[in-house]
């Protein structure tokens, strides 16, 4: 895998199938249903400070599930909602930008389009709902997108954890046996991996700022770690049971040994200091507000209890729901016949993982305004 190809090999599972992202995306609907509020309040500040009759909003990294349309009728729901309350008479329309990279599956995005509007036209019943027009934009959020103070809000979910190219400079296999940040990974590794994230994020806050109106602002949710230690991250864990299952296949001689030694998660999970810090150095924007939650690994386990009912069940869930974002990556490099097998043994090693410790996410959401 080279550098700057991410663009043409990045995508969630296409389709409706049993392993599609469409079927498996209820940890990213959890994130999008915690954040509600958040988005509620900067549609409604973005809303009140309008002096144009078009809102502009755009979801970065919409993908292709459910998800995507439930992000557009929240955003829909609150300018009804702000309307209602501010008697406001002037007629507003919406227009939508759902961008994602060129190979997502925007053909099953839009082939839902025309149930989600009839569905709204009859949830709404009785209220005038604001014109509203839907377009999809492929491309790279860490690319420029819109033309200069063109966009009113800017949303993404799940997505800014990935990174905008594989990592560059790692000869001789010096992270051996691992696709992501182990207890045996190099410093230099973490310090390519923490360098790439500081890169990535600031060359992201410049571009939407060019692209945001004055006063615009951003609601940005993404995969993070607790603490400051890289080597001590969520993912961590997540992606080194993921490892674990490849070597397995390694064994079996179904996976050849450099594929897995020359393969590293284009994916950093930062602590909240780094990404404050990044803000800080951008000088760009004011953060409404920075926190950290956590979800359990099993997007259908809303327990706080630290004990797993079923780890079996929960081993398979976790292994279908990282599946749907990891195979169309990892069928490109290990080959899409190995793929049944290693997620088998994924689900039965983080079955087992979860009979000792039950372990959840991070997930950090930060807001932000153009000032």
């Amino acid at each position: 895998l080279v550098a700057m190809t991410i663009e043409h090999v990045l995508h969630m599972a296409k389709g409706g199938g049993e392993t599609s992202y469409a079927k498996n995306s209820w940890l990213q609907r959890r994130a999008l249903l915690e954040t509600t509020p958040l988005l509620d309040k900067a549609v409604r500040e973005v809303y009140m400070a309008l002096s144009h009759p078009t809102m502009t909003v755009c979801d970065l990294g919409c993908s292709s599930s459910e998800n995507t349309l439930f992000f557009v009728s929240k955003v829909i729901e609150a300018v009804c909602c702000h309307r209602r309350e501010l008697g406001a008479s002037t007629k507003v329309e919406l227009q939508f930008f759902l961008s994602d990279l060129p190979v997502n599956d925007f053909n099953h995005l839009f082939l839902s389009l025309k149930g989600f509007k009839e569905s709204m036209a009859v949830g709404h019943e009785g209220d005038t709902l604001p014109p509203f027009y839907i377009t999809g934009l492929p491309g790279s959020c860490y690319r420029r997108l819109f033309p200069d103070k063109s966009v009113h809000l800017f949303h993404s979910s799940y997505s800014l954890h990935w990174r905008s190219q594989f990592l560059d400079g790692l000869e001789g296999n010096p992270n051996e046996g691992n696709i992501y940040i182990a207890k045996n990974t190099p410093p230099y590794v973490v310090k390519l991996y923490q360098e790439l994230f500081q890169k990535d994020f600031l060359l992201f806050l410049k571009l939407r700022y060019e692209e945001l109106v004055y006063g615009g602002q951003m609601l940005l949710i993404f995969l993070g770690r607790k603490n400051e230690d890289a080597y001590s991250g969520e993912l961590n864990l997540v992606y080194g049971l993921l490892a674990k299952s490849i070597q397995f296949l390694v064994e079996e001689g179904l996976v050849g040994k450099e594929k897995l030694d020359s393969f590293n998660l284009p994916i950093y999970g930062p602590s909240v200091d780094e990404v404050k810090m990044v803000v800080k150095q951008s000088e760009l924007f004011d953060i409404n507000k920075i926190e950290l939650f956590e979800h359990n690994w099993d997007p259908y386990d809303y327990s706080k209890s630290d004990h797993v009912d079923d780890p079996l069940q929960s081993g398979m869930n976790v292994a279908k729901c990282l599946r749907a974002v990891m195979e169309p990556l990892f069928g490109r490099h290990f080959g899409e016949s190995v793929l049944d097998a290693l997620f088998d043994k994924y689900a039965h090693n983080v079955a087992e993982h979860l009979e000792r410790e039950k372990t959840k996410y991070s997930i950090i959401v930060l807001s932000l305004k153009k000032g």
